[in-house]
């Protein structure tokens, strides 16, 4: 990764194999009140109506360890479903089921490559006066059967047993080798750029 990390702020993973809950609490993921979203953005004709698509993650899973009194000694592991990215447009039917196809079948080959995952073991605590509680987790994500490290930049907050993490970042498609595809014939054409947010929550585990 090209950012220079401080020794001092993050502590590297002992094992590549690691699991979350090392150091800090642990918490699972709760997809059924979380968001987590992917934004596509349109290049074609139909560019000029604004219509990018947004695609929702809704079959994820994973654990997070944390404390917050040490947010740097933090982990995560999440893997998403990619059979179960669904897109959230007002479109029509013929158009959703239309756009739905190519990214299963030509975008994500969802049935070569079920799950993409995201780990990180390292976590460094932003000191860019963004806050407090922002951090930046440091791992790598397999997309598309290509593995990249990955910045996620992320703010967190902790109510009681519930751990929120919050943010987003972008990623380009031709990194993992996924050619941007076009769709309603031809009339939707995507960028190479995907951006992602997320607003996940996170209970403590006993």
């Amino acid at each position: 990764m090209s950012e220079s990390i401080d020794a001092n702020r993050t502590i590297e993973s002992q094992s590549s194999s690691r699991e979350p809950g090392h150091s800090g609490d642990r918490y699972k993921l709760d997809p059924g009140v979380s968001r987590f979203t992917v934004r596509a953005f349109a290049s074609g004709l139909l560019s000029a109506f604004g219509h990018s698509p947004t695609i929702a993650i809704r079959d994820f899973a994973g654990e997070a360890a944390f404390d917050p009194s040490h947010p740097e000694s933090g982990s995560l592991h999440l893997t998403i479903k990619a059979a179960s990215l669904r897109v959230t447009d007002d479109v029509s039917d013929k158009d959703r089921r239309e756009i739905e196809r190519e990214m299963q079948e030509n975008v994500l080959e969802s049935s070569k490559y079920p799950e993409i995952a995201y780990e990180s073991s390292r976590v460094s605590v932003d000191n860019s006066g963004n806050g407090n509680n922002s951090v930046k987790l440091l791992g790598s994500l397999t997309l598309h059967g290509v593995t990249h490290n990955q910045m996620i930049p992320a703010r967190f907050a902790l109510t009681g047993d519930l751990l929120r993490v919050f943010g987003e970042f972008t990623i380009r498609q031709s990194d993992y080798g996924i050619k941007p595809v076009s769709a309603i014939g031809g009339g939707l054409k995507v960028k190479d750029e995907l951006k992602f947010s997320f607003d996940i929550v996170a209970r403590r585990l006993e």
